[in-house]
């Protein structure tokens, strides 16, 4: 099947644009008032935590440019470590250094880092450089996660992460996005990470795209990507699930990350998720968003909810909820 009839077959099946989504799911279910709860990636994880939700430590954050003077001592005692935007997007200025010698910070890939040069990247973070509309921003520096290594075999060097589309508090679809060489460690499929869709009823991976073509093996490992089974799966789900029920918030995508120590841990939330994800899964959300529509009133608990989806959703049920591959 070449690409454009797998196109074909997805815009037969389901797959949403742009267009749809935004007015049949986002305006109708996500009230702009509620916006600044997961465009805030501190007010997020206050939300999380306050619901018992693992997120990354935090320690610290840089809300001007003249509390850039603290930075050392933030730093103080940390061999590794993340700084990140508050409301950035897309993984843009994200910083994550591994480790530290003498007085150089590194990488994951080797780059070295001053002291003065992470001042600077914060600097442009609050500057709002990487903000949602460019507005001044707060830089947060946390933990830096340190992945499961059950994934080192299908990501290169950086942290992979996994993103759950919830609609009326219902898991639909999941993809695990992989770092690549190209991204620079970064799970982002804009700048060269890999997606590959993941079956809700089962947490395995059953079809991969990289730059919107489909493979089965890793560009950079050669591992494939196929009938991987993504570990504790059933409470990345309820963990997915609960995170949008503190909201208000109808259509979501979760991002979480597996800890080697920590076990899954919440990024943050998004109220305008990609739709990349259709085509990781090669399957379209809008028969799924159609069915949860007409039976999530009686789904009661996140407990209905999880197992309704793990009934629903899984993927050998081609015909009725995507495309036979």
């Amino acid at each position: 099947m070449n690409l454009f009839q797998r196109y074909k077959k997805l815009k037969e099946c389901g797959v949403i644009a742009l267009n749809k989504r935004n007015g049949d799911f986002i305006l109708p279910l996500n009230r702009r008032s509620l916006f600044p709860l997961v465009d805030d990636k501190t007010l997020t994880k206050k939300l999380a935590l306050g619901a018992g939700l693992n997120v990354p430590k935090l320690y610290g954050i840089l809300n001007t440019q003249y509390e850039l003077r603290h930075l050392d001592g933030i730093l103080e005692g940390h061999e590794s470590f993340a700084i990140k935007p508050a409301r950035g997007s897309g993984g843009n200025g994200i910083l994550v250094i591994k480790r530290k010698y003498a007085d150089r910070y590194y990488k994951v890939d080797g780059s070295v880092y001053s002291l003065a040069d992470i001042k600077y990247h914060c600097s442009k973070i609050i500057s709002g450089m990487y903000s949602l509309g460019g507005l001044p921003d707060k830089a947060i520096v946390e933990a830096c996660v340190e992945f499961d290594p059950v994934f080192s075999h299908i990501s290169y060097q950086g942290v992979p992460d996994i993103r759950i589309i919830v609609f009326h508090g219902v898991p639909v679809m999941a993809m695990v996005r992989l770092p690549t060489k190209e991204s620079d460690g970064k799970a982002n499929l804009h700048q060269g990470a890999l997606g590959v869709g993941v079956d809700i009823a089962t947490g395995k991976t059953v079809h991969a795209v990289w730059k919107n073509e489909s493979i089965t093996e890793h560009p950079d490992t050669l591992h494939s990507l196929i009938d991987f089974q993504v570990p504790h799966w059933d409470v990345l789900l309820y963990q997915a699930a609960q995170a949008t029920e503190l909201t208000g918030l109808g259509y979501v995508g979760v991002d979480m990350v597996l800890d080697k120590n920590l076990g899954p841990l919440i990024l943050e939330l998004n109220a305008r998720p990609g739709l990349a994800i259709q085509i990781a899964n090669f399957r379209g959300l809008e028969p799924r968003l159609k069915y949860v529509e007409e039976n999530y009133k009686n789904l009661k608990t996140i407990e209905d909810r999880v197992a309704f989806a793990k009934r629903s959703f899984a993927y050998s049920f081609g015909n009725h909820y995507g495309v036979q591959s």
